[in-house]
């Protein structure tokens, strides 16, 4: 054997060992739970994301056509009422996301919807995480938009429907749908200059997500998607499965992206829409469309010693 070829034989064998520790690593299984959304009016579940104020918190919101709402819930599915976001509509709400920035909590709304790819730009409203009510009470009454993104695609029109923040790096992810594979945008956090922003391509899945079985419509297309508090990896969720994008220290997200995913096992819920992480990243929430969706629930497995 060659001294070249034993070098490859040494990096490929050292490359496969840590991705088998790594999968070990982030491995989640579903756990039992019996918890749903008890809030009524809650009926298209097609954003989550983890209070970071409260770990007993969860916020949520509806899908487009619906008023402007954030919806509170705890962790056991209680309603804990509703606020609305003043001064913006609910043109295609999709997502949600929860994140720290400069020692504050705030709630990202991603306004970016577009089934048809024709809005000739979209939009992110940053809200302050509003602080909980006291226990037994119901959370009402309005909150301002912190500031607002207005962005398009700088390569055309991009129906989206999940979006997350990395907020160490200041910088939002945006996971296209109905793209063959799905492709990776990104955005500033904290726009430098007003105006008009553009999502630039970082990346893109090497493949379509795998489809359950039978094959669903749509099955194979992003969803919801959650980041870490961390920044170790990415869950993004679509109608048949959830899957994991481990990212190195010092990765880039398009590396991160590029790679085979690790695939939870199935939720099997009727139209899932949205993911979080827990705030330690130890559990993963998916909930679906519907009235009264119930909560699945994955947990983060020790590695073995």
């Amino acid at each position: 054997m060659s001294a070249r070829v034993r070098v490859c034989s040494f990096w490929f064998i050292a490359a496969a060992s840590l991705a088998q520790a790594q999968a070990q690593d982030l491995a989640f299984e579903r756990r039992k739970s019996d918890v749903e959304l008890k809030a009524r009016s809650l009926t298209e579940a097609s954003g989550m994301a983890a209070s970071t104020r409260d770990d007993s918190l969860l916020w949520l919101l509806n899908d487009s056509g619906s008023p402007a709402e954030l919806f509170l819930t705890d962790i056991n599915g209680a309603d804990r009422g509703k606020v609305l976001v003043d001064g913006v509509l609910n043109v295609d709400w999709e997502d949600l996301a929860s994140f720290v920035f400069e020692k504050k909590s705030y709630l990202l709304i991603a306004d970016t919807g577009d089934n048809g790819s024709q809005r000739s730009e979209c939009a992110l409203h940053i809200v302050a995480e509003p602080a909980a009510p006291q226990a037994g009470a119901q959370f009402a009454g309005k909150i301002p938009v912190a500031w607002s993104i207005h962005f398009r695609y700088e390569d055309g029109p991009r129906d989206c429907e999940s979006v997350s923040v990395d907020a160490k790096a200041g910088k939002i992810l945006l996971l296209s749908k109905r793209t063959n594979p799905p492709m990776l945008y990104e955005l500033p956090l904290k726009p430098e200059k007003p105006g008009l922003q553009i999502a630039k391509k970082i990346g893109q899945l090497s493949k379509n997500l795998p489809n359950g079985m039978p094959p669903m419509p749509f099955g194979t297309q992003p969803t919801g998607m959650s980041i870490a508090a961390d920044g170790s990896m990415a869950a993004v969720v679509t109608y048949a499965k959830a899957f994991i994008f481990p990212r190195h220290d010092g990765e880039s997200w398009a590396a991160a992206f590029a790679r085979e995913p690790l695939a939870l096992s199935g939720h099997h819920l009727r139209q899932a829409e949205s993911i979080a992480f827990s705030r330690d990243g130890s559990l993963i929430r998916i909930a679906s469309e519907g009235a009264g969706s119930p909560i699945v629930l994955y947990g983060r497995v020790a590695a073995k010693k």
